[in-house]
């Protein structure tokens, strides 16, 4: 086990709704929203965990779109908390499972005594890029931030932390959800009304659905091999919001209803702020807590599938 205990987390929504049927979705009001969210989150998860800015020695960005291509998001978010902190500032991305990758990474750094307290921030202002003529897609994504404060455990034999983890890629699915315009491939300078498509996200969302019933099953099997446990061993599973195909992929790979987090009507995909979302949300309904065996897993664009085992 690699020891990381969560000291506190912070949650920021935009003010603005919309809806869809009896569905409810966020949405920022201007793409500048996007980093003051994340510092906001920032804020809470600091006050949360009774700690200052300058506590902080590392800060990961976890976000699947950055505020800007350079620097990094997470120098951002440093230069508005904490400006004067001797302090790492560095980003991960695995677009929607960017959390559960940074919560890796996170512990790794804690374990080797690399760093001692380290401040996560994820979230997305995504809606922007939608495409209103892509109904499954439009209506599904949410905007939102979230941070978490971890830090190594205070009593090495407190139980907590990671108890495995497991990441992995097909890239043969990789253009099934693709943002193609913006980068080195297709930048802006080359944007026209008639490439406005490449500039907006896009995803097969019945062949996303696909692919990831193939390679799920096999995945997870891998996955609790490692850990050395099984589903029915697990107190609660905290998967990424990706679509209203949730229950059907939890059947999938054995995790009955009740035992899994689903915000999916009233929140919607919230890209990398859903699953720390979600956790916190757990927590807040006492869903789990101190002692809890909790599953954060979830897929991403690549296609990505990503698993860690969290006790808590």
């Amino acid at each position: 086990m690699r020891g990381l205990q969560i000291d506190g987390y912070g949650v920021c929504l935009p003010s603005t709704t919309v809806t869809f049927g009896a569905e409810t979705r966020y949405r920022a009001g201007a793409p500048v929203e996007h980093l003051s969210m994340l510092v906001d989150a920032a804020g809470r998860a600091l006050a949360a965990a009774g700690v200052g800015p300058n506590d902080i020695d590392c800060l990961i960005g976890a976000t699947a779109g950055d505020v800007q291509p350079i620097p990094c998001t997470a120098a951002l978010v440093q230069e508005q908390i904490a400006p004067e902190a001797q302090c790492a500032a560095l980003d991960v991305n695995s677009t929607c499972t960017s959390f559960i990758t940074a919560l890796d990474v996170a512990s790794r750094y804690l374990r080797d005594g690399e760093y001692r307290r380290i401040l996560i921030v994820a979230g997305d202002v995504g809606a922007q890029f939608l495409n209103p003529e892509q109904r499954e897609s439009f209506e599904l994504f949410s905007d939102a931030a979230v941070a978490m404060v971890v830090s190594s455990p205070s009593n090495e034999d407190a139980g907590v932390g990671v108890v495995a983890s497991l990441q992995q890629t097909w890239p043969r699915f990789a253009h099934e959800t693709e943002l193609r315009g913006g980068g080195s491939w297709l930048p802006g300078r080359d944007f026209t009304p008639e490439t406005d498509g490449d500039y907006r996200f896009d995803m097969n969302g019945r062949a996303v659905l696909f692919s990831a019933s193939r390679v799920l099953p096999g995945f997870f099997e891998r996955f609790f091999a490692k850990a050395g446990t099984s589903v029915e061993e697990i107190d609660y599973v905290i998967p990424h919001q990706a679509s209203r195909a949730l229950p059907l992929i939890m059947r999938r790979i054995g995790v009955p209803e009740g035992r899994y987090a689903n915000y999916l009507r009233d929140f919607g995909n919230m890209v990398s702020a859903s699953v720390p979302f979600a956790l916190a949300r757990a927590w807040d309904e006492g869903k789990v807590g101190p002692g809890s065996r909790v599953l954060l897993c979830g897929t991403a664009a690549g296609l990505t599938a990503n698993a860690l085992l969290l006790q808590l």
